[in-house]
């Protein structure tokens, strides 16, 4: 049995930080998922981190249970001491292929660039939806970005594991290939693109709007 890379952080400057930055990506997130009555429903979300996801969607669109996971010690005891009467399980696992074909409905949020292996996660995530559950994954395309260089740089700079450069195309064939009907769409913002005078991310404004306008994805994978 492979033994599961475990760490003690995702994010090397800091989770907290990184849940704060992602709770606006979150929100956003939400606008386009149609699926609004979720009392009946088991959740995962796969990557949880520090749990924030998980809590933002329960008071939003409150679930019957949930399970969180990821790789990350510190962030699953974090996300476990954080969670109070809510009912979710955040669990130090990338297998969530254990629970059997538990739930209706995942997640998993900016984390899919991390994969290396795209066929054994869809295998993972068709094991573990009822058939009809639906897998909401975002997928930001800085391969296709004239920054993504820089963008790599940073994110292997601080992550505990690297950036993959994953095409839409090879992320549709690796659920196709597990009998998933595979739908996506882009989430272009409704507001104003915030920006900063010293981007950390984009090398110049155009790089900035591109990504939020044309390369911000949301796959829809619907379990056969």
């Amino acid at each position: 049995m492979k033994k599961e890379p475990f760490y003690d952080v995702w994010w090397q400057e800091g989770d907290q930080s990184m849940e704060e930055t992602h709770l606006p990506h979150w929100r956003k997130v939400l606008r386009f998922i149609p699926e609004q009555d979720l009392r009946d429903c088991s959740v995962l979300d796969f990557g949880c981190n520090q749990g924030g996801f998980l809590r933002l969607l329960h008071e939003l669109r409150p679930f019957r249970e949930a399970v969180g996971t990821d790789l990350a010690t510190r962030s699953i005891e974090l996300a476990n001491s954080r969670k109070g009467d809510l009912p979710i399980d955040y669990l130090l696992t990338d297998s969530p292929d254990q629970f059997g074909p538990r739930f209706d409905i995942a997640f998993s949020l900016a984390v899919i660039y991390l994969l290396p292996d795209l066929e054994e996660h869809a295998r993972k995530m068709k094991a573990a939806l009822k058939s009809g559950g639906v897998y909401y994954a975002t997928y930001a395309d800085y391969p296709n970005n004239s920054s993504f260089p820089m963008i790599k740089e940073r994110i292997n700079a601080n992550s505990a594991v690297p950036m993959q450069e994953h095409t839409l195309d090879d992320i549709a064939a690796a659920f196709f290939g597990q009998g998933f009907k595979v739908g996506v769409r882009r989430m272009p913002p409704a507001e104003f693109v915030e920006l900063s005078p010293e981007s950390v991310w984009y090398r110049n404004v155009a790089d900035h709007l591109q990504f939020a306008h044309e390369q911000a994805y949301l796959f829809q994978f619907t379990a056969p």
